[in-house]
């Protein structure tokens, strides 16, 4: 967007940048302690060279040992008490729930693993392109004390830059009905919600809303990413179309559901995906609407498409499904949650474990691969109940390609709704999350030891697990197409 308005800008992806800088960063293989770490680092450069090959991908097991000894040299690279891996980054001394944490990693960011690298790279930008205000995208919590020692060195080393933050988590933080911003002087902006206009507005470029613009990877090193070619990633929407969830933070938060013009949709990314050589499309929304999918069904894209989409009569259409196929589907993701109806219903999920068992049946079929999402622990569920949800998951092992398990969270934002006894989750004043007592007694506690003891080991269960691509996960998965 501001590419098309003529503003000066730069693009860094300072998380891929970061890893390759630390894992090229690695002691000399002689000085490892131990075999395991000798091995990895001497072959790192292969290993990531062989993780954006397709071949490797033919092989899990092959694969897997890639992925984990590129995690082996990450572990050791990293000092004292903060631990770095593909796809995390704690601090035993800071937690990124806490405010209090994050400013002081923003007033220390010298002793952040990634300070040698943001320090070198960052000058050296800031000093050849001057820039006045740098925004930061912020989702996840793994990346937020990261993110704050960038901020802090910003603030040091060039304190007239103004700070902007936007992304997912600071989305939910500035959303959250308790929220007190405790970083002034710090952030000098804070966005909740899509960016594009605000950040417009905040650079004094007020442009009047209009058709949303194709984005734009160009400056973007497509080649260098740890996957078998680039994966785009596009969102036609913003919010969900279904939004009545009892648990939704989209519900919660309050974002409304909007979404591009579906001719828009496929004509951006027939253009982005030639001019990227994307060898994988990730469509981006909480949950692709029903309208899109037909028209993806009509208008087959060239190339391997992936994303999130509710169960629906849609779906549980053969011919449809086959269509999907040919248009490039290689994977959807499902939360299908449990496999109870009443609890599907306490939940307001809108879907029937009927159709689920057909849609599952007809996307195997069809040759479509399924990542399924089921969450223990919700109000409305018991022991008995989760047992159904094991059933289901044995009985359809056949048509399961991928499983993701998960232990609910109550969202801060809900609670009020629901009628339960709530306590702290955590000490952090930027949890998201609160404790509550289970009607049935069905705690975490237990659904912890259900899941370890009989759920992960019934052998339908664990065949399923183990196809899971570490680290990477649903990332990866649809690259391992049979």
């Amino acid at each position: 967007m501001l590419g098309s308005l003529r503003v000066a800008h730069r693009l860094l992806d300072a998380n891929r940048e970061g890893l390759l800088n630390l894992l090229r960063n690695a002691l000399p293989p002689e000085n490892a302690t131990d075999t395991w770490t000798r091995r990895a680092i001497k072959n790192l450069e292969p290993n990531l060279r062989a993780i954006r090959d397709p071949v490797l991908y033919r092989n899990l097991d092959r694969y897997k040992r890639a992925v984990r000894d590129i995690g082996r040299v990450l572990a050791r690279v990293t000092f004292q008490d903060k631990v770095v891996s593909l796809a995390n980054y704690e601090d035993q001394g800071l937690s990124p729930l806490k405010s209090r944490d994050l400013i002081t990693a923003a007033e220390h960011p010298e002793l952040n693993p990634f300070y040698p690298y943001f320090h070198s790279r960052l000058e050296g930008i800031f000093l050849s392109e001057e820039p006045r205000v740098v925004g930061i995208s912020l989702n996840y919590l793994s990346q937020a004390l990261a993110s704050f020692s960038l901020i802090g060195f910003i603030k040091r080393q060039f304190p007239w830059v103004k700070v902007i933050l936007g992304g997912g988590l600071i989305t939910s933080w500035v959303k959250n009905q308790a929220w007190k911003d405790p970083f002034p002087g710090l952030v000098d902006h804070m966005v909740a919600g899509p960016g594009e206009y605000p950040l417009l507005s905040l650079l004094g470029l007020h442009t009047p809303e209009r058709k949303t613009p194709r984005p734009d990877y160009s400056s973007l090193s497509q080649e260098a990413y740890l996957s078998p070619g680039f994966i785009l990633p596009y969102s036609a929407s913003t919010g969900c179309y279904w939004n009545r969830c009892a648990f939704c933070p989209e519900k919660a938060e309050g974002n409304h559901h909007c979404s591009l013009p579906v001719q828009q949709v496929i004509e951006d990314l027939g253009v982005l995906g030639h001019t990227t050589r994307a060898s994988l499309i990730h469509i981006l929304d909480n949950a692709i609407s029903p309208a899109l999918l037909s028209s993806f069904s009509k208008n087959p894209m060239g190339i391997p498409w992936y994303g999130f989409t509710r169960v629906s009569p849609l779906l549980a259409d053969l011919d449809f499904c086959v269509e999907l196929k040919r248009s490039g589907c290689v994977m959807l993701k499902l939360g299908i949650e449990s496999a109870d109806q009443h609890v599907l219903d306490t939940l307001q999920k809108g879907i029937s474990i009927k159709t689920a068992s057909t849609v599952l049946r007809n996307l195997r079929k069809a040759g479509i691969l399924t990542y399924v999402y089921l969450i223990f622990g919700t109000p409305a569920e018991n022991e008995s109940t989760a047992e159904k949800t094991l059933e289901f998951t044995v009985r359809h092992s056949d048509s399961i390609d991928f499983l993701n398990l998960a232990i609910f969270n109550m969202p801060a934002s809900a609670a009020h709704h629901q009628d339960v006894e709530t306590r702290r989750f955590s000490e952090g004043d930027l949890s998201l999350y609160t404790d509550f007592v289970h009607p049935h007694g069905w705690d975490r506690k237990h659904v912890r030891f259900f899941l370890e003891k009989k759920f992960r080991r019934h052998p339908a269960v664990a065949g399923i697990l183990n196809n899971e691509p570490p680290v990477f996960t649903s990332n990866h998965a649809p690259f391992f197409v049979k």
